[in-house]
């Protein structure tokens, strides 16, 4: 493929998946495409991992290559607000969504009148919630092809809908980050339920607020403003609260909020600004309300957090925490957590245990239902230790530990290596008494000089034939050699200038190899029976202790 250096130009830019959609063929055709025919247009802008190409220049390459086909009039205005509004495309959704909300009056912001055009006609030929729903949907799409979270992905919209269950229809929603709608508008029936939602950025806000008047939704009230700073709903109390805040803002407002009445759990530090989300939430419930946040994993585990993890539990306002399929989030393959909160309706109401759901092993397209084996509830006292651990996947895997079987099978292993223990352990005779490192001997830097050895990692061996390797390293673990190489901390480091072997003829160095490596077998055997007997022993006091083992007859 020619280099071509990026050209100015005009009119909107596409990307390469974008003309993939517009030719009817793979990204990877069009990479294809670009080493192939040395006219194929220059990149225009973009980066050297996403160059951006005129759309004009690629519908007239395609169009002489005879590979191009019609462009709808719906990707003809998207690519249009891709040229005008760039980075900025969320503010040309919420001008394409006013006009369609006031048909009659003149474009705004910078739309151009061929794009207005554009908009009408669409608007004519099907509805203004259908185009406004399918503006929406390419937005997330290039926000997720980006690897961005700026829009809560499909995904996680699901799965916030499968756990919300049924909503009624006279419920109070309410979604305090709730950027274009997405998650708000998605949950619950169409109709009926009141719809309030709050948005730092103005333009998302304004979009959401048009979205959800031309969908044909009622009652959506959606205000912008900072939730944690500007609470615009300080008096509502909804029945859901569904949320997916931002993640990692250490710029969450926690100098100015410190006496915050929101903070009912304990003020989140600087670094747990999910938490002071997940608590405004949940001081916006009504008795009996709920909330479902989502939110990174690393919140139920996290050093920083874990008083408010801890009273969260202690007071029953947690209820569950569900692990959801990784590959959820848009930008990344890890899990995310879907925290779910319940306002008590009274002293007695508050929950006595913590539904754990894993479902990280599952397709994110899949289902949502848990296995039996993938659920746990936990009573509130086991959660409360001193790290106040939230992590749903290692709850379910101790609740569904076999103690019993586990015990039995481990009592039979340190058995069976308690028996081939001695059978490791060389036979060996009286000696003559005087050692053998007082007669000739060599030391292990002459052997190297002579080619007989080299230093190998951790330890010298041998490369002759007149040298056994187990008889070489057998010598250099001997007390008098591991003197000499013991450093004054302790560590053993290798003295090569120091260390001595005895001379013997092979035949001697074999019978003493073959004890050597005797003793070596038999003393990783004897570390093997500890680390069993350290398993069992506490396996057996953890049984003992939570009702899984009782003493045997």
């Amino acid at each position: 493929m020619t280099d071509h250096p990026a050209s100015p130009t005009t009119g909107p830019l596409v990307t390469g998946s974008e003309i993939a959609r517009l030719a009817g063929v793979t990204r990877a055709a069009v990479s294809n495409w670009r080493r192939r025919y040395d006219d194929f247009p220059a990149p225009t802008g973009g980066g050297v991992n996403s160059p951006l190409f005129g759309l004009a220049e690629v519908q007239a390459w395609l169009d002489k290559q005879r590979k191009g086909q019609d462009v709808s009039q719906e990707v003809q205005l998207w690519q249009a607000l891709r040229g005008a509004y760039g980075d900025e495309v969320v503010a040309g959704l919420a001008d394409v969504a006013g006009l369609l909300a006031d048909p009659g009056r003149a474009a705004s912001g910078a739309l151009s009148a061929e794009a207005a055009e554009l908009v009408r006609g669409l608007a004519a030929s099907g509805s203004a919630g259908d185009l406004v729903t399918a503006l929406a949907e390419r937005f997330t799409d290039s926000v997720r092809r980006a690897g961005s979270d700026q829009v809560t992905s499909p995904r996680i919209v699901r799965a916030v809908r499968h756990f919300a269950g049924e909503v009624a229809a006279e419920a109070t929603l309410f979604d305090p980050a709730c950027g274009i709608g997405t998650l708000l508008l998605a949950i619950g029936p169409e109709r009926g339920p009141r719809r309030c939602g709050q948005e730092s950025d103005a333009r998302s806000a304004r979009f959401a607020q048009l979205r959800a008047d031309l969908v044909g939704g009622t009652g959506a009230d959606i205000v912008t403003g900072d939730s944690l700073r500007d609470d615009r709903w300080a008096e509502l109390r909804a029945d859901l609260v569904v949320c997916d805040p931002p993640v990692g803002d250490a710029d969450w407002g926690r100098e100015e909020l410190l006496l915050d009445s929101r903070w009912e759990f304990g003020t989140p530090s600087r670094a747990e600004g999910e938490l002071a989300w997940l608590q405004h939430a949940y001081a916006h419930t009504a008795p009996g309300g709920r909330v479902l946040m989502v939110m990174p994993a690393s919140v139920a585990y996290r050093k920083a957090g874990r008083r408010i993890r801890a009273e969260l539990v202690r007071r029953g306002a947690l209820t569950q925490l569900t692990a959801l399929p990784s590959g959820a989030a848009a930008s990344h393959a890890l899990p995310v957590h879907l925290w779910h909160l319940r306002r008590p309706q009274s002293l007695g109401d508050a929950a006595t245990s913590v539904r754990m759901v894993d479902l990280t092993a599952n397709d994110p397209d899949g289902s949502l239902q848990p296995r039996s084996d993938q659920v746990a509830d936990i009573p509130l006292i086991e959660l409360l230790d001193d790290a106040v651990d939230l992590t749903p996947g290692r709850h379910v895997i101790e609740s569904h530990r076999d103690y019993a079987a586990e015990y039995e099978a481990l009592r039979l292993e340190l058995a069976e290596q308690v028996r081939l223990l001695a059978g490791f352990l060389p036979a060996l005779t009286a000696g003559e008494g005087a050692s053998t490192l007082e007669g000739p001997s060599v030391s292990v830097a002459d052997l190297a000089r002579a080619g007989l050895v080299e230093y190998g990692d951790p330890e010298p061996v041998s490369v002759s034939d007149q040298l056994d390797t187990d008889f070489l390293q057998g010598f250099l673990r001997n007390s008098a050699n591991t003197r000499r190489s013991t450093s004054a901390s302790g560590t053993f480091r290798l003295d090569g200038k120091g260390a001595r072997i005895p001379q013997m003829d092979i035949a001697e160095q074999r019978r003493y190899g073959a004890a050597f490596r005797a003793l070596q077998e038999f003393e990783a055997l004897a570390r093997r029976v500890a680390e069993l007997s350290t398993q069992a022993s506490a396996l057996a006091r953890d049984g003992l202790g939570n009702g899984a083992l009782a003493p045997g007859d």
